[in-house]
């Protein structure tokens, strides 16, 4: 017969008899930052969140807070059970999601918003495989500038978004997805083509191509300190449309160089800039929090995140 681990007893009766919704409790006076924070996070009275924390303390027989003038610190005991609450508040959050994924009930549509052009081969790899292993489900894929990406996610009309955000928006979440290079460009037709430029002001009187609402703040304020961009010869919201802009020669223009890189060597665009000048930003995959993804895009995100954590890490 194969060997049987036999629990403690008291810890048997520590795991029949504790309420788990105080380890909830516990997490939520943390990071509410104290007893009274907490209680009007949850709406409750302070003393029906004080008395929940003693029953959490006598249940474990030691402190987990050190009361002081400005709120609470947690004891060395605190410390230690707060990771173990967080792994509890995950796998319970996780539970149905997981349960529905392994009887193939998934179902439903994930609405993504991305910014143009993105080239992200982990965020490819995660749609086929989500795809694949989840055929009920429909990927529906939208362009947008980038604000309006975000803008989206806050209002609930996109589950999912790939976008650059200088300023990350309250009840969003961000993991970077890649680090977008730019590179100023011209077109065959062009008179720089073929030229090296030492300073981007050099290029302050030559006619230019904007992308409007789609352009990254810190590519914005790069044009700015050089003064470029002062002289318009083409608009247009949509990379690739600014790309035909520039190969017809309207003017010249950033582009991501992941984007050109095939125009370079097929003689389509001139980089003008010197690499160690290249502005770059990163891009995100934004989601709304947690507890508001449903079970498709919650094992979607796993499925792109996994992918993330696992690439090398940038030199």
């Amino acid at each position: 017969m194969p060997d049987i681990q036999m629990i403690p007893p008291d810890e048997r009766h520590f795991v029949r008899n504790v309420d788990w919704n105080l380890f909830h409790l516990f997490i939520e006076i943390v990071q509410s930052g104290g007893i009274s924070a907490a209680a009007r996070q949850l709406n409750k009275q302070q003393p029906t969140i004080s008395a929940g924390l003693k029953r959490l303390e006598d249940h474990l027989g030691v402190e987990l807070f050190k009361r002081t003038s400005q709120g609470v610190d947690l004891t060395s005991a605190g410390h230690a059970l707060l990771p173990l609450c967080q792994a509890m508040v995950e796998a319970a959050r996780a539970a149905p999601h997981e349960v529905a994924k392994a009887a193939n009930l998934l179902e439903g549509v994930i609405n993504i918003r991305t910014i143009s052009s993105v080239v992200s081969i982990q965020f490819d790899e995660a749609l086929v495989a989500f795809h694949h292993a989840h055929p009920g489900v429909e990927i529906h894929l939208e362009v947008a500038p980038w604000r309006q990406v975000v803008k989206a996610l806050r209002l609930g009309d996109a589950e999912v978004g790939l976008a650059c955000d200088s300023a990350p928006s309250e009840g969003l979440c961000y993991e970077p997805l890649m680090r977008e290079v730019q590179q100023l460009y011209c077109g065959k037709s062009h008179p720089l083509f073929g030229r090296d430029i030492s300073l981007p002001s050099e290029l302050c009187d030559e006619a230019f191509v904007l992308t409007g609402q789609d352009e990254p703040e810190e590519l914005e304020r790069f044009r700015r300190r050089f003064g470029l961009g002062t002289k318009v010869g083409g608009f247009a919201e949509n990379l690739h449309e600014v790309t035909r802009l520039i190969e017809l020669g309207m003017g010249i223009g950033f582009l991501p160089t992941c984007v050109a890189e095939p125009m370079i060597a097929q003689g389509r665009v001139w980089p003008l800039l010197p690499d160690n000048l290249l502005p770059s930003y990163h891009v995100y995959l934004v989601t709304r929090e947690a507890a508001s993804r449903d079970t498709p895009t919650e094992i979607f995100i796993g499925e792109v995140v996994t992918r993330l954590r696992q690439r090398p890490p940038e030199l």
